[in-house]
This record gives structure tokens, sequence and C-alpha cells, in this order.
């Protein structure tokens, strides 16, 4: 008895230490084109400690994105990171993004960005390179809203941009 009790627990033992806590690394990029302001709102929603790592790895390791500690410097840094990261076609034209500011909410930052001055929009190119080279299992998922259409994109490392028609 004392023997098979040794035997199972040897052979449940390692199947119990192969499973390890993998976390999952994803951004989620809401962009609303609104006709009768002829913008698109856009919101980007990262993970704070995901976002934090890259910008210390990048910048400077005393960049801290807790609301409580954080310097204008880090939401400085916060804001060319995403605007190097994330550009958007519209109708095959480039457009400028407007970073207009970041909230909180628990483990996650919102990003607000504009892109003002569109007149229209048939189709629209966005490539989000944002955590890619922190994390290689990095997706980022878009979600593009015109009208009461709704249409989405998975971006990843191999495929960083993607373009969605709406005719």
């Amino acid at each position: 008895m004392k023997l098979l009790r040794i035997s199972l627990l040897l052979f449940i033992l390692p199947l119990c230490l192969s499973f390890t806590a993998h976390k999952f690394y994803v951004s989620i990029t809401k962009i609303e084109y609104v006709e009768e302001e002829q913008s698109l709102q856009i919101i980007e929603k990262l993970f704070v400690d995901d976002i934090e790592d890259v910008l210390q790895a990048r910048y400077s390791e005393s960049i801290s994105l807790d609301p409580e500690k954080e310097t204008e410097a880090d939401v400085e840094f916060l804001k060319r990171y995403v605007l190097q990261k994330l550009s958007i076609k519209v109708d095959g034209r480039s457009v400028d993004l407007n970073f207009l500011g970041r909230e909180y909410e628990n483990d996650i930052v919102k990003v607000y960005i504009e892109a003002e001055n569109i007149s229209a929009l048939k189709s629209i190119e966005v490539e989000n390179r944002i955590l890619f080279e922190m994390f290689e299992e990095q997706q980022n998922l878009i979600h593009v809203k015109k009208n009461k259409k709704r249409k989405s994109l998975i971006l990843d490392r191999d495929n960083p941009k993607g373009v969605l028609n709406f005719n």
C-alpha cells in the first residue's frame, strides 16, 4: 500500500508541476468614427504592469504608472511610446493622432487619442506594434465602429497591421 502511494505521488507530482501560470498578453484598441465631429475617437487599453515594463526598459527604470507616483515626464514617455507604435490610415491617407490623456481603472490604463478632420471613412488601416518588443505572445485587438457597423482585427508580431473596409 505504501509503495502504491509513493508510486502515485511520483506520477502525479511531475504532472502538477508541469502546469505553470501563463500570462495573457493583450491590448484592446477601440476606434469609433464620429461623423458629426469628423473624428476618430480612440481608446487604447493596456495592462499597467506590461506598459510600465516596456517604458522602463525603453526610457528609464524610474518610470511609474502608479497614479499616486507618476510624474509629468512619465506621462510624456507613455504618450511618446503609444504615438510611435500606433498609426492609422483612413482611405489610404495617414492621419495625425493627438494624445488627449490617460485614465487608470484597476490594473488597466486607458489612453485617449483623437484624429480630427476625417470627412469620410471607407477604409481604415491600423498598425499597432504596442508591446511587441517586450512580449512575443502579444496580441493587439482592434475594434472599429462606424455608425452601427463594427469590425475587428487581431494583430500580432508577424501581422502588425490590417485593413477594414466600410463600403
